[in-house]
């Protein structure tokens, strides 16, 4: 999710600052990561977002029933499901529910997490080195049709807040991005947290799609010592992986190509 392009440049601009307090404050967190420089994100994403959304209670990643094969058009695109890189990945697809900026179901809610299989090679590696913390990467949200982009700038017609469409597809809509955070086990975990049996959403500053100084990838004022530092443990898992972290969204990662512009994509999720 992104904002319009004057909107992304002032939240890059806050980021950049950003970027040099927290350099500051938890270099010895993440030894030899270095902030992006202010503007640097590869792939302009294609939404925005007004409101936070509350953490989902019933993730959709723990059902034992195998699902079907990929769509075939899905599959000739390159597309793959994000569990053959992430075999323990917790899948919460805001855009499957209600609980988003929209305030309506723009996925189907068997919706799966689509991916290119470009973003397989980096995503295994991010998730090992996050498995090897006791940590689990959570997607909320992977590869988006150009229809669901539509049906967010049709909702929210204002370029200010929703990015109008193109008559091409990047960043989600090539399925070359990703929003995640992290998971853990908790015994404690409390009930709006959790994602999973043994579960737990670990904190990070804020929500998913909260637009706010706090939700940007370097925030320092507002955000405590331990979720800058679960922000920091997940952007050098997912560089270990080739993703770079847009500065604007903590949640927010490119891959390979994400930043190409490519014919309309529109294949079904489920």
């Amino acid at each position: 999710m992104v904002l319009s392009s004057a909107r992304r440049a002032a939240m890059v601009a806050v980021s950049a600052a950003m970027a040099l307090a927290f350099s500051a404050a938890c270099a010895g967190a993440t030894p030899g990561e270095e902030p992006p420089a202010a503007g640097t994100r590869s792939a302009p994403d294609t939404s925005g977002v007004v409101h936070s959304s509350p953490a989902s209670p019933a993730p959709q990643s723990f059902s034992p029933t195998p699902r079907p094969a990929v769509d075939d058009r899905a599959r000739a695109l390159g597309f793959v499901d994000v569990r053959t890189a992430v075999p323990d990945a917790v899948v919460d697809l805001r855009y499957a529910t209600p609980r988003n900026f929209v305030g309506e179901r723009l996925y189907p809610a068997n919706a799966r997490c689509l991916v290119h299989d470009s973003l397989v090679p980096g995503l295994r590696t991010a998730s090992e080195n996050l498995r090897a913390r006791g940590e689990t990467l959570v997607f909320w949200d992977c590869y988006r049709p150009h229809s669901v982009q539509q049906r967010m700038f049709e909702k929210v017609p204002d370029p200010a807040w929703v990015a109008a469409p193109g008559p091409y597809s990047t960043s989600h809509e090539s399925g070359r991005s990703v929003d995640v955070t992290l998971a853990a086990r908790n015994p404690n975990c409390p009930v709006h947290r959790r994602v999973g049996p043994g579960l737990c959403l670990v904190d990070m500053g804020t929500d998913f799609d909260s637009f706010t100084p706090n939700a940007t990838a370097y925030a320092t004022q507002g955000v405590s010592a331990s979720a800058q530092a679960a922000r920091a443990r997940l952007r050098k898992a997912m560089a270990a992986g080739g993703l770079e972290v847009y500065p604007g969204e903590w949640w927010h990662f490119d891959g390979p190509g994400a930043d190409v512009r490519r014919p309309i994509i529109d294949v079904p999720l489920a």
